[in-house]
């Protein structure tokens, strides 16, 4: 399964790249504009594209998230569970009872002197 969402995702992305080169950019660049009148004209073709990129924008968000809980699910465990000292979360909490010291110097600030 986790296989095959793969191959459909990484042909989301080629297809969405060469979608997204051909669209035209205020400056023209690929884009691949056009004379013609009816549904392939230069606003029509634009549409065509700018809907396009959406739907295949969402398969490629689905895709990403499908991929991720899959792998979540055959790993059993978070990344953060797997960090050195990660018990309850990584986080040690003081007693109410463990009064806090505070850090002071043991000389002031050192001036330098010439010798």
């Amino acid at each position: 399964m986790e296989t095959v969402l793969i191959v459909i995702h990484l042909i989301i992305v080629l297809v969405m790249a060469v979608v997204i080169l051909l669209q035209r950019s205020e400056g023209g660049a690929l884009g691949i504009g056009g004379g013609g009148g009816g549904m392939m004209s230069s606003r029509g073709t634009g549409n065509l594209l700018t809907k396009t990129t959406a739907i295949l924008a969402a398969g490629f968000f689905i895709t990403s998230i499908t991929l991720t809980i899959l792998g979540n699910l055959d790993s059993g465990s978070s990344l953060l569970d797997r960090v050195p000292g990660a018990e309850n979360g990584g986080i040690q909490p003081l007693s109410p009872l463990t009064p806090i010291e505070p850090v002071v110097p043991s000389t002031g600030p050192q001036v330098p002197t010439a010798e």
